[in-house]
């Protein structure tokens, strides 16, 4: 089969690869749709030793299963693979597995390819009303779903219903759409990229703004930078909530004496449990989550140069979706 596939930092190429084969209670699934990540940035950027090369990145995916009893059935995948057996997955907190896997990381590689195996168990069935593209965002989507719940149930009931979210990537505008299916209806975006902030204001309806100096209850950082950090620690209220996703910068930004003295709480975020992620499929197949007309699309052959696109702000959609 066909892949894209990380050999070294900021190289990436399409050749063929073995196609695989489905393991014990898994299904082959054809890809048909797969979103680029943050994550795939970092690993191509050399930045993530959880995805050393060679490796086929790729984790937001959707396509057909191919074979067994659900053949021909339009499936998006959960990418997280779970044992089933330790306190976490018995608790239902799965992303807190102590051996979980996630494809496009070893040993499991990712769906940038024409096929990927899954446990049957992590495939959910899309309705024909619904696009294989738009399903491919139930991943990107669910991480700020899971993110939007944890936050909202931190907050004291006596805070007000405002959010702040910081970054106009995939997953901060999923946040936004998350906080607001749930109940959040004032959220501002901060995005410094000027066409990507024109273009979250006239095709997303979103309130962007490049910096941004009221405070909020709930601060999403989706970016996860020193300065993303020091932001967030500027703008959440006394009694507020601090949600972080990104994952761009290890240490640093957090004002830690401001949290303390005025009992803000920092959730760190990671992934999504299983029901996040059922929870997240069923509101993107009702419609809740908007339109979801904000990808771009490219075919997988010209994955490498998407990626440099994405690396030197040359893209204004907030997701470019690969197909294969």
């Amino acid at each position: 089969m066909k892949a894209l596939v990380y050999d070294a930092p900021e190289t990436l190429v399409f050749r063929d690869v073995p196609e695989p084969k489905a393991a014990e209670q898994e299904l082959l699934i054809q890809v048909q749709a797969v979103g680029i990540c943050g994550s795939d940035m970092h690993a191509f950027l050399g930045h993530d030793a959880r995805r050393p090369p060679p490796i086929i990145l790729g984790h937001e995916a959707a396509g057909v299963v191919v074979g067994g009893s659900r053949d021909g059935e339009r499936v998006t995948i959960n990418p997280l693979v779970a044992c089933g057996r330790c306190t976490a997955c018995l608790a239902r907190r799965e992303n807190l597995c102590p051996d979980r896997q996630i494809i496009s990381m070893a040993p499991r590689e990712g769906a940038f390819a024409q096929f990927v195996s899954m446990p049957e168990s992590n495939l959910i069935s899309v309705p024909n009303t619904v696009s294989i593209e738009k399903a491919a965002l139930a991943e990107p989507l669910a991480v700020s779903w899971h993110a939007a719940r944890l936050g909202i149930e931190a907050l004291h009931p006596s805070m007000e219903r405002t959010a702040v979210v910081i970054g106009g990537g995939a997953i901060g505008l999923a946040a936004v759409l998350a906080l607001k299916a749930m109940g959040i209806p004032d959220v501002v975006v901060v995005e410094p990229n000027p066409a990507r902030r024109s273009f979250l204001e006239v095709n997303c309806n979103l309130t962007a703004v490049a910096k941004h100096s009221s405070h909020a209850s709930i601060i999403v950082d989706a970016v996860g930078y020193a300065a993303t950090r020091e932001t967030a620690s500027a703008l959440a209220l006394p009694g507020g909530v601090i949600v972080h996703i990104g994952l761009g910068q290890d240490t640093g930004g957090l004002d830690i004496r401001r949290l303390t003295l005025q009992e803000i709480t920092f959730i760190g975020t990671y992934t999504y449990t299983a029901q996040d992620f059922r929870d997240t499929a069923q509101a993107l197949f009702d419609g809740r989550l908007g339109p979801l007309d904000w990808i771009e699309q490219r075919p997988l052959s010209n994955g490498a140069a998407a990626f440099a696109d994405i690396k030197f702000g040359r893209v204004a959609a907030p997701k470019i979706v690969l197909k294969p």
